[in-house]
């Protein structure tokens, strides 16, 4: 169990974990979708 905090706060500190991406591509689409906001 230490072990895979460890792993997760090692993970999170790089940045390659994947809470980290998904929140990444969830700003990423709601900025290509900002151009259809006012419809």
């Amino acid at each position: 169990m230490a072990f895979k905090l460890s792993s997760e706060l090692v993970d999170a500190a790089k940045g390659s974990d994947d809470a980290i991406r998904k929140k990444e591509k969830t700003h990423r689409m709601a900025e290509k979708n900002r151009a259809f906001a006012h419809f």
